[in-house]
């Protein structure tokens, strides 16, 4: 089981701070180490700095740990600035990239940023597309690539080291998202959620893989999760109470809340077993997700479960 520490910079932090995390996660042993890529935080100015320009550095100033990017919306730039940015910094990293793509979803950005988002369905058939477009200009696929919306000419596109840069297709969907990421993923990746729900998923990636003549077993399954976690019983359970007051709750409909979402919540101890257990269900990675501003991530509370999940 792999285990990463994820943040959400559009809520607010530095380049300093985010190579600051990142360090951290590095010295702590973590696996990976990503971020999301949005310039709002929903309708809020913040100060949101540029998911693949900021791994241009990273690259540089850490060694070991692997840099994922979770993940950049296609609304945001041409397959082929993904292709090339996703080369360049493959070569920076010598090898820690991974590329996490997605349709764009987030409404405010686009309307501020005067960017076109459009329909799902429409996102969905240009995402696909520019799937098949990478595959081409990572090597994947032989000859050029020719679709309603993208093309791409029959020529060697290098530098080739992108050949090797992970895939990573997310997202909740039940059909169309499992589909995708089993004809074009290296790794599959949804919010933590129920063995039904994940089951049911899988069972559509691991199909359309087949079909499209891939081992699904070799792509990897990978879960956000922001547990609850307390270092021992009262720290759990006044951080629960905090929480559920800060949303209108009592204790007991936010449990209820997240116990409905699947969310895992207790003694650092306690919720270390639960993803172990979670990670039975054929999760290979979790991603410690932390939606705090970068300067306010606390990560004496991610050690204390990077430390229990060792030790269960």
């Amino acid at each position: 089981m792999e285990i990463g520490l994820m943040v959400e910079p559009q809520v607010g932090g530095t380049y300093s701070e985010l190579l600051a995390l990142a360090r951290w996660a590095e010295e702590t042993g973590l696996d990976a180490f990503a971020r999301s890529d949005h310039y709002t935080n929903m309708a809020k100015s913040a100060h949101a700095t540029d998911a693949l320009t900021s791994y241009g550095g990273l690259a540089r100033e850490t060694s070991a740990i692997t840099l994922t990017v979770l993940v950049t919306p296609l609304t945001f730039r041409h397959p082929a600035v993904i292709a090339k940015t996703a080369a360049t910094l493959m070569e920076m990293s010598a090898g820690r990239f991974e590329l996490g793509i997605g349709t764009g979803w987030m409404e405010p950005e686009h309307e501020q940023f005067g960017m076109e988002l459009g329909p799902l369905g429409q996102r969905f058939d240009r995402f696909e597309e520019a799937l098949g477009y990478l595959w081409t200009a990572f090597g994947r696929n032989q000859g050029g690539f020719s679709g309603e919306h993208f093309e791409l000419a029959d020529f060697e596109v290098l530098p080739r080291v992108a050949e090797h840069t992970p895939i990573v297709i997310g997202g909740s969907g039940m059909k169309r998202t499992p589909s995708l990421a089993g004809r074009y993923a290296d790794e599959y990746n949804m919010f933590v959620t129920d063995k039904a729900t994940l089951d049911a998923r899988l069972a559509v990636m691991r199909e359309a893989a087949g079909a499209a003549g891939r081992n699904a077993d070799a792509i990897k399954v990978s879960m956000a999760v922001s547990p609850v976690v307390g270092a021992d019983q009262a720290d759990y359970e006044g951080d629960l109470a905090r929480r559920a007051e800060g949303r209108g709750m009592d204790t007991a409909e936010y449990v209820d809340v997240l116990d409905g979402r699947g969310i895992p919540h207790g003694t650092a101890d306690a919720v270390a077993q639960r993803l172990h257990e979670i990670a039975g269900w054929g999760v290979d990675r979790f991603y410690l997700q932390d939606f705090s501003a970068l300067s306010d991530v606390d990560t004496d509370c991610w050690g204390m479960l990077v430390k229990a999940l060792g030790a269960a």
